[in-house]
């Protein structure tokens, strides 16, 4: 982890716009020909027009502001209702994610009318979702919800009843539906970093080890972090790997420490953030040695778990990415650095350990168990454990290789002061809404709940992005509460481009959403626990002294 303690106080200089009304469209000075890049001081696209927003901004440091958004008010349409679930559909560890709540309008009816023989207010609803940059779905199917209710006590009490008669299901709040004409409210928080004029640096960080988590306001404060958000998706259950491990790419001070899911898109901040970007990745890793090679399947990871999938051919149950699902494969050859953890993941097949020159020091025939200083090591399990046995002799040098390539296939050699963490869906690109939830994984073929919950519906979101000119924002929206809506996927992207970002991307959200600013956290993350420890973050740091 960067352990740079940094000082610098902030500058507290705040300024209330509220905003009514204002038109959607781009100013004359922040205006690219055929890009239509939105003015950033426009209303925010979500709800009616007309609706009260303000915008209070303030100082952090020369260079970094940060912007508290809050538009409308709350809905009095608004209720709360229980939503009934398929049997044996929710049984993710994930506290995000969505439980099974939608099928085909014929099961939906005969769903609703068995609830309503058994006593309860059941009706059968039609979901429908707008088209993306790569689906157009229409029709996702029907739901079945239970009662309208002023209070979510008053649900809860209804849920219980529900499954005390055999069923099962959650409770909701209609203003997460996603509909367009909802009043809000909305509450969301931005941070810019101007580089022509703040002299900090915008890092990522894993923290001490990638097998473990921490909280944002953690890393923040080991950091003397003037501002973080959360960053990328990461391993949550043990079943899927090693908590708090990058669910795709990580690049910490120009070191690969992550895969990609190849083809999926990173947020990638260059020379400390004075030039940051969205771009696709994939990778190629080898082994070689006396002219013999083996390709690599992955980077700090345990080996046969690929969470989001987009791993190597003969992954099941596919290739491609997945998001949410972590896809297996009993033959894999995945490679250790010291940043892991104070020991590899335990297992069957073979390790090779390897000193700070890449010499074979010892051939593990169990795999896992600490590191040499400054040593590293290379795993193999099924198939592979005879190919690695035959290459790593005892002293032999074993050269480790891994390729970055953009999703121009050319290729992406990262400095120092270059820092990548995963993400997906894109949102924006040059300007323009691309929204692309079926070529990132986010479409799970045979199960609409999936899209509905993750997609479609309103959830806290993390976004990144850059501007026209040259920024670099990073924004939180608060959700799950009947104060803060949240965002669906379509409207993160309308509010994106309504910042006047000019390439945008989702990074993690849910529980994970996170705003650190002096110190503070200054949103409201969703887990009833209250902040949620995370796989990495974005820090801005002040200026050395």
């Amino acid at each position: 982890m960067k352990k740079r303690r940094l000082g610098g106080a902030a500058v507290a200089l705040g300024v209330v716009l509220a905003v009514t009304g204002l038109p959607a469209q781009a100013s004359a000075g922040n205006r690219t020909a055929g890009n239509r890049i939105a003015d950033a001081s426009a209303a925010l696209p979500l709800g009616p027009a007309g609706l009260a927003e303000t915008r209070t901004t303030r100082t952090l440091q020369p260079g970094l502001t940060l912007t508290r958004i809050v538009r409308g008010t709350v809905d009095p349409a608004h209720h709360w209702t229980v939503e009934a679930t398929i049997p044996g559909g929710d049984t993710s560890p994930d506290p995000d994610a969505p439980p099974t709540t939608l099928k085909d309008k014929a099961s939906a009816d005969e769903l609703a009318a068995d609830l309503r023989a058994d006593g309860f207010d059941a009706r059968a609803e039609q979901v429908t979702t707008p088209s993306t940059t790569d689906y157009s779905p229409g029709t996702l199917g029907w739901r079945v919800r239970i009662g309208v209710f002023s209070s979510q006590s008053a649900a809860t009490t209804q849920r219980t009843r529900l499954i005390n008669a055999g069923y099962s299901g959650s409770v909701t709040y209609t203003g997460w539906d996603g509909v367009t004409t909802d009043r809000g409210p909305w509450r969301i928080d931005v941070l810019t970093i101007d580089p022509r004029t703040f002299r900090g640096s915008l890092d990522a960080t894993h923290g001490p080890d990638i097998e473990n988590r921490e909280t944002v306001s953690t890393l923040a404060a080991d950091a003397g972090a003037a501002a973080a958000v959360n960053a990328g998706f990461f391993v949550l259950d043990p079943r899927s790997g090693a908590p708090g491990d990058p669910a795709g790419v990580g690049v910490y001070d120009g070191r690969l420490l992550s895969e990609p899911v190849n083809g999926r898109p990173g947020f990638v901040v260059h020379d400390g953030g004075r030039r940051a970007q969205v771009t696709r990745l994939t990778w190629q890793g080898r082994v070689t040695a006396r002219g013999t090679s083996l390709t690599l399947d992955g980077v700090n990871r345990v080996p046969g778990l690929i969470r989001n999938c987009g791993g190597s051919e003969g992954d099941s149950p596919t290739s491609l990415p997945l998001h949410d699902v972590t896809c297996t494969n009993p033959d894999q050859l995945v490679a250790f650095t010291q940043e892991y953890g104070a020991n590899t993941p335990q297992g069957e097949g073979v390790e090779a350990v390897l000193d700070r020159r890449g010499r074979v020091q010892e051939l593990r025939s169990v795999r896992g168990g600490p590191l040499p200083s400054g040593g590293s090591s290379i795993q193999a399990t099924g198939r592979q454990v005879s190919a690695l046995t035959a290459l790593a002799r005892p002293g032999e040098r074993l050269r480790v290789e891994t390729t970055l390539r953009d999703d121009q296939g050319r290729r992406v050699t990262p400095s120092p002061g270059t820092d990548i963490v995963n993400a997906g869906p894109e949102l924006v690109r040059d300007g323009r809404l691309h929204v692309t939830p079926a070529t990132d994984g986010m479409v799970h073929q045979g199960d609409p709940s999936w899209y509905y919950g993750w997609v479609h519906k309103r959830n806290p979101r993390t976004l990144a992005g850059t501007d026209g000119s040259g920024r670099t924002v990073l924004v939180t929206a608060d959700g799950r509460s009947t104060d803060a809506l949240g965002l669906s996927i379509t409207e993160s992207a309308k509010v994106a481009r309504s910042l006047g970002l000019r390439d945008a991307v989702n990074l993690d959200g849910g529980g994970s959403t996170t705003m650190v600013a002096n110190g503070q956290v200054i949103n409201k993350p969703s887990d009833a626990a209250g902040e949620r420890p995370v796989g990495d973050a974005l820090l801005v740091l002040p200026r050395r002294r």
